[in-house]
């Protein structure tokens, strides 16, 4: 079953109703966006999330002690990384958690991108976008078949096309965000259509 990502995640309310509908994982943005959270924020709301749903921490080339401080006081139970962070960053976050810290590495998909290179990576994960939270699809052919990783589809997914991607593409998970908003605000009957489609 594919897994499910719902980002952006920065209310009380919106904690109820992914408690109500259990994705796999939500995000904490804590780079520079609308939806940026508050260290301080995100741990309360982390309180009231179901055990079973995992945090993810969403950064942008972070200082390594931010990220290692959120998943210390448990806030973050994994890290996003759209920045420029190396190989070897995502192995030193790794090392200081006794690899214990999955990590998502996220890739922005453009012409002529060679996936392979990251077949390597010590990233647990890779995620495939059009940029950093832009809600546009991209080429989704770009993925290719030559994947060692697992990986997650995000960028412009919404009830009309993530059958498509499923079936095409048979992702390990897709990453959704604005499309289950209403003027910016996460929205229970979009949240709930897209999760039982997936399921």
């Amino acid at each position: 079953m594919v897994k499910i990502k719902i980002c952006g995640i920065k209310r009380f309310e919106d904690i109820e109703i992914v408690n109500r509908y259990k994705p796999d994982y939500i995000g904490f943005v804590f780079a520079k966006s609308k939806r940026k959270v508050s260290h301080d924020f995100a741990s309360k709301l982390k309180n009231k999330l179901d055990s079973d749903i995992l945090a993810v921490g969403v950064f942008v080339d972070a200082d390594e002690n931010e990220i290692l401080r959120l998943y210390d006081e448990g806030i973050i139970d994994m890290a996003q990384l759209h920045g420029n962070e190396s190989d070897e960053y995502i192995l030193s976050l790794k090392e200081k958690t006794d690899y214990k810290l999955k990590i998502i590495n996220a890739i922005e998909m453009h012409e002529n991108i060679d996936l392979t290179i990251y077949n390597n990576s010590h990233a647990d994960y890779l995620l495939f976008d059009s940029g950093k939270g832009s809600g546009i699809t991209f080429d989704w052919n770009l993925i290719g078949k030559n994947l060692d990783k697992e990986f997650f589809i995000a960028g412009g997914l919404d009830i009309s096309n993530i059958p498509l991607v499923i079936d095409e593409f048979n992702p390990y998970g897709v990453d959704l965000s604005s499309s289950l908003e209403i003027d910016g605000v996460k929205d229970e009957n979009k949240i709930k259509e897209i999760i039982e489609v997936i399921k």
